[in-house]
C-alpha cells in the first residue's frame, strides 16, 4: 500500500506530466500521419523526408538547450519566491529567441542545398530533400519561440498551455497536409460523392503544411507568454542582463553542447545508414517515427522531474527532491515496461501503417523489437537527466551522452558497416548498447549524490 505522502507525490507528478505526455502524444500522432501520407507517395518520398530528419534533432536540440537554462533558473526562482527574477528571466528568454532564431534561419537556409549531400542521400532524391528542408526551416524564428517559450511556461508548472497550443498546431498541420499533399479527388461519404480540392504538391506540400503550423505555434506561444500572470515579460528590459543570463547559460551551455554533440551524432549515424540504400533509410526513418511514440512517458516525466527538482532546490528541501525522484523513477519504469511490451508485440503492424514495402516492414519491425527490450533503461536515464537539468547540473550529463553517442554508437556502427559490411540491424544494436551504458552511468552518478547542489565535492 502507498503512504498518503506518496499518493500526494503521485498526484503532483502526474498533474505536471500528463499535459506534456498528451502534447507529445499528439505531436507523435501527427508525425505518424505525416509519415503515412508521405509514405503513400512511395519509398523515395519517405527517404527524401527522412534523409534530413536528424538535422531537425540537431537544430531543435540546440535551441531547446537554451530553454533548459531558463527552466532551471525560473523553477528555482519560483521555489524561492523570487518573482522579480522570474519576470526578468522571461524577458531574457525573448532575447534568446531572437538571437537563436535569426542565427539558425541564416545557417539552415544557406546550407539547405548541401545537407542532403552531406547526409549521403541518393542522388535522385537530393533535390527534393533540399527543397523540403529549405521550406521546413524558413520559419525558424517562430520555431525557436515554440521551443524556448514552451520551456519557460512549463518551468512555472503550467504544462497545459503548451499542450493546448500543440493540439491546435497539430490539427492545422494535418488539415493542411490533407489539402496540400494530394491531388483533387472525389470521395464517397454516406453514398454521396464529394469533390475534395488538393494542390497535389506531394513532399513539398508536407513541408508547406509543417512550416505554416510552426509559424502559428510560434505566434500562439508568444501571445501566451506575454499574457501569463507570472511570467509575462511586459515592462521588463529586453537588453542583455548578465545577472540573469550567466546562471541560465551556465546550465544551458553544457546542455547545448550535449544536444549539439548527440544530435550531430544522430546526423552521422543516419548518414551511415543512408549509405545502405533506400530500404534501410526508409526502415530507419519509419522505425524512429514508431519508436518516438513509446518514449512519450519518459519525456513527459523528464519535464515534471526537472521542474519539481528545481522547485525543491529553490525551497532548500533536499528530502522532497529525493522523494520526487524516487516516485518519478517508479512511475517511469512501470510505464516504460508496458510501452516496451506493446512495441515488441505490435512492431510489424505499426511499421505497416507507413509502408507497404515488404522489405521495409520486415527490417523496420526487426529493429523495433530489438530496441523494445531497452525501453525501461532508457526511460530511467531520461528522468534522471531531467533531475540534473532542474538541479542545474548539466556538465556530467553532457559527458555521459557524448561518451555514449560517439564512443559507442558512432564508432560501433562505423566498424560494423565499413569493416564488416553489416546492415541496419547492427547499427541499432550499437544504439541499444549506447542506451544501456547511458543508463548505468546516470544511475551510478545519481546514487553517488554529488549532483546535489549542496553536496560537498
Amino acid at each position: 500500500m502507498l503512504k498518503n505522502s506518496d499518493k500526494k507525490l503521485f498526484a503532483i507528478i502526474f498533474t505536471l506530466a500528463w499535459p506534456t505526455m498528451l502534447e507529445q502524444f499528439m505531436q507523435t500522432a501527427v508525425q505518424y500521419v505525416d509519415t503515412a501520407m508521405v509514405g503513400s507517395l512511395g519509398t523515395s518520398s519517405t527517404a527524401a523526408v527522412g534523409a534530413t530528419g536528424t538535422i531537425n534533432w540537431l537544430i531543435g536540440g540546440t535551441v531547446s538547450a537554451l530553454g533548459i537554462g531558463f527552466l532551471a533558473f525560473i523553477s528555482q526562482a519560483n521555489g524561492a519566491k523570487r518573482y522579480d527574477d522570474v519576470k526578468k528571466a522571461s524577458a531574457q528568454s525573448v532575447l534568446a529567441v531572437f538571437v537563436s532564431g535569426i542565427f539558425f534561419t541564416v545557417l539552415t537556409l544557406s546550407l539547405s542545398g548541401m545537407i542532403p549531400v552531406w547526409m549521403h542521400a541518393d542522388e535522385e532524391i537530393r533535390p527534393l530533400a533540399s527543397q523540403y528542408f529549405f521550406i521546413l526551416y524558413a520559419p525558424m524564428l517562430p520555431r525557436a519561440a515554440s521551443l524556448i517559450f514552451g520551456m519557460v511556461i512549463r518551468s512555472s508548472g503550467d504544462t497545459k498551455t503548451p499542450m493546448v497550443i500543440g493540439f491546435i498546431v497539430n490539427i492545422v498541420n494535418v488539415v493542411l497536409n490533407f489539402f496540400l499533399i494530394y491531388q483533387s479527388r472525389t470521395v464517397e461519404i454516406f453514398n454521396v460523392n464529394i469533390m475534395l480540392p488538393g494542390a497535389g504538391l506531394g513532399v513539398i506540400g508536407a513541408a508547406l503544411a509543417s512550416a505554416a503550423a510552426y509559424t502559428l505555434g510560434g505566434i500562439l506561444i508568444t501571445v501566451a507568454l506575454f499574457r501569463h500572470p507570472v511570467l509575462s515579460p511586459r515592462g521588463a528590459s529586453l537588453c542583455p542582463d548578465l545577472k540573469i543570463l550567466r546562471p541560465c547559460l551556465r546550465v544551458a551551455f553544457p546542455n547545448m553542447l550535449q544536444r549539439f554533440g548527440t544530435s550531430l551524432g544522430y546526423v552521422v549515424f543516419a548518414s551511415m545508414i543512408n549509405s545502405l540504400g533506400d530500404v534501410s533509410t526508409a526502415a530507419h526513418t519509419i522505425a524512429n517515427t514508431v519508436e518516438s511514440a513509446f518514449y512519450i512517458p519518459g519525456y513527459g516525466m523528464q519535464t515534471a522531474s526537472a521542474t519539481l527538482a528545481g522547485n525543491a532546490i529553490g525551497e532548500g528541501d533536499r528530502r522532497k527532491m529525493r522523494d520526487y525522484v524516487r516516485i518519478t523513477v517508479i512511475i517511469e519504469t512501470l510505464m516504460m515496461l508496458v510501452s516496451g511490451g506493446l512495441l515488441f508485440i505490435f512492431a510489424p503492424a505499426m511499421v505497416g501503417i507507413f509502408s507497404t514495402d515488404t522489405a521495409v516492414i520486415l527490417l523496420g519491425s526487426t529493429v523495433l523489437r530489438m530496441v523494445a527490450l531497452s525501453e525501461p533503461f532508457f526511460g530511467i536515464s531520461i528522468v534522471l537527466e531531467g533531475v540534473m537539468q532542474g538541479a542545474g547540473k548539466t556538465a556530467m550529463p553532457f559527458v555521459f551522452n557524448i561518451i555514449g553517442m560517439w564512443g559507442i554508437r558512432i564508432v560501433g556502427t562505423f566498424i560494423c558497416i565499413v569493416f564488416f559490411s553489416l546492415g541496419l540491424v547492427s547499427a541499432w544494436a550499437c544504439m541499444i548498447t549506447h542506451n544501456i551504458i547511458l543508463f548505468l552511468m546516470f544511475v551510478i552518478y545519481y546514487l553517488r549524490g554529488k549532483w546535489y547542489p549542496t553536496a560537498e565535492n
